[in-house]
């Protein structure tokens, strides 16, 4: 992963498209970085501005996506984005049709309800997106894209941020930075726990949503055959097909994100398990080395006792020695020898 500039991050953001992987890529680069939260996101409200009205909303949605996704690292970005959302929201809304203001609304329940901002300032958001200027003819990326992205929202694909943490650049709190493997309790029960909870994640993981699948199976032969197309004579069927197939769109679009991000947890679960594999060997081999040096020393303190015992018994029996005494009165006590009697 990169380092951070002023100048990198305008560049990718110049780049930046509507799909999912540009945006979740963007996203895991950015709060890799931080640390420099105040100019990130005083570039990105910078580069909106100047960036063409068929892309100022995905620059939203990225802003989304960083804010949620960055809420268990810090409150950095949650706080740095609040002072400039609002302008944000306006400007985007004034250059925006009536479908993505109603999708930039979608948004900002979605904040509401997670309750990454409070509700007075949501209500802020609100107003500047009804307070903007008259919109402008329905323009179709524009509805497309915010369908997309607004469902991405919903279902909020949770991600554990492990493809940032997988870089040698990684700062002193991410993954390889708390678990590489050493020689304490404390970092082996660590990554013990980080691999059982990157295994429940997967428990819900997009391969295994059976509902979504039947869904998919059940859509009409419409959707997929051109040919079918023919059929169609009249403007209402037109508009009805249309209809379907941009719900088949969207739910193929965010099944197929769900998928590649669970196989991109699945590589970096692949890649937790041999690390923790490789760190459990090293701890064998420690305690192995551990036992042989306690080994050793056992055999030396055996060796000590048994030369005490026969030490021991090698001594004569005090009790068996005859009476040196041999009857004679004792001894005159102090108090005799100063007597005056």
């Amino acid at each position: 992963m990169s380092s951070f500039s002023e100048s990198a991050l305008e560049k990718k953001l110049s780049e930046l498209s509507s799909s999912q992987q540009s945006v979740q890529t963007l996203s895991l680069w950015i709060i890799h970085h931080r640390k420099h939260s105040g100019l990130i996101v005083k570039v990105w409200h910078r580069e909106l501005k100047k960036a063409k009205s068929t892309r100022k909303l995905t620059f939203l949605y990225l802003a989304n996506d960083v804010i949620q996704n960055s809420k268990k690292k810090g409150p950095e970005f949650t706080k740095d984005f609040e002072s400039v959302l609002v302008d944000a929201c306006s400007h985007v809304a004034s250059d925006a049709d009536e479908n993505c203001k109603k999708h930039m609304e979608r948004l900002l329940n979605i904040w509401k309800e997670r309750s990454l901002y409070r509700a007075d300032f949501i209500q802020q958001l609100k107003l500047a997106i009804e307070d903007s200027n008259s919109p402008r003819p329905s323009v179709f990326y524009c509805s497309v894209v915010s369908k997309r992205n607004s469902e991405e929202e919903k279902k909020a694909v949770k991600r554990s941020y492990q493809k940032i943490q997988e870089d040698e650049d990684d700062e002193d709190d991410d993954y390889r930075s708390h678990n590489s493997p050493r020689n304490t309790d404390a970092t082996a029960t660590q990554l013990t726990e980080e691999l059982v909870k990157a295994l429940q994640d997967l428990e819900n993981a997009a391969s295994g949503d059976a509902a979504v699948r039947q869904k998919i199976a059940s859509l009409p032969q419409e959707v997929q055959d051109v040919s079918l197309l023919e059929k169609i004579t009249d403007k209402e069927a037109a508009d009805k097909l249309s209809k379907t197939v941009d719900e088949a769109c969207l739910l193929l679009a965010e099944y197929n994100g769900r998928l590649a991000a669970e196989l991109e947890d699945r590589r970096q679960l692949a890649r937790m398990l041999t690390e923790y594999i490789s760190s459990q060997k090293e701890a064998l081999t420690e305690r192995e080395k551990k036992l042989e040096e306690y080994k050793q020393k056992l055999a030396r303190v055996t060796q000590v006792r048994k030369e005490l015992k026969s030490h021991i018994q090698s001594l004569p029996d005090l009790s068996l020695l005859p009476n040196v005494t041999g009857g004679l009165a004792p001894l005159p006590s102090a108090g005799d020898l100063f007597s005056t009697d």
